[in-house]
């Protein structure tokens, strides 16, 4: 599956969201889950900012060799799956490309339908959407301009929204996937999440005690 991440200026959110990705897929051999992403306002051609990196760093990715890239349709078009940082962009991209409408959500979003449903397919997440319920609610804020501590708290949400998400869609053969915290410390001295763990994956070496992912199949803009 190909996943687009978008946000407004593909140096912060959006970017972080894609290495991410592909760093789960390199790290476990998710050989079918590549990632792209793009910004409606795009600094073009900017690389990562610096504490966008840093962030992408701390969760186990890698920013190196990016540069931004404005939003096309084309790049929509070839998504199996199109993941936004807000529902104003979200709303963008489905008005800018409307028959990717059935694909296209928050991140919040789709987590969200996919614990709640127990979707596990791009097609289920959509049979389960239900614009209404938590409009507002869903967005990601955009950290341009502010200090480490908050592309942390960016960073770690968007983990928190995305691992898990990654995991009903692509490895929820694997009940027994864990996150494993990574060692070292934030700035508040807690320690930061670690990648989804799979069954023959890299053991890491965190100092917390392992946690479980909670089952997502139980019911219940500037830069960046």
């Amino acid at each position: 599956m190909h996943v687009l991440f978008v946000c407004s200026g593909n140096v912060c959110r959006s970017v972080i969201a894609e290495r991410l990705t592909l760093a789960v897929a390199a790290e476990h051999g998710l050989q079918e889950l590549t990632a792209e992403s793009a910004g409606v306002r795009a600094l073009v051609g900017f690389p990562a900012e610096p504490l966008a990196a840093q962030t992408i760093a701390g969760l186990g990715g890698d920013a190196g060799g990016f540069k931004a890239r404005r939003l096309k349709p084309e790049m929509v078009h070839r998504a199996d799956l199109v993941l936004t940082m807000t529902e104003k962009i979200r709303d963008q991209v489905r008005e800018q490309t409307p028959e990717a409408l059935a694909r296209t959500f928050t991140l919040l979003e789709a987590y969200r339908i996919a614990k709640v449903s127990g979707a596990r397919t791009v097609v289920g997440l959509h049979a389960a959407r239900d614009d209404l319920a938590y409009v507002g609610r869903e967005n990601i804020s955009d950290p341009v301009g502010l200090k480490a501590q908050q592309f942390c708290e960016v960073g770690d949400r968007i983990a928190e929204a995305l691992v898990p998400l990654l995991l009903a869609l692509h490895a929820h053969q694997h009940p027994e996937a864990t996150i494993r915290p990574r060692a070292g410390a934030t700035t508040t001295g807690a320690t930061r999440p670690a990648l989804l763990v799979l069954p023959g994956g890299r053991v890491d070496t965190g100092e917390l005690p392992k946690r479980s992912v909670e089952p997502v199949h139980h019911a219940a803009e500037s830069a960046g």
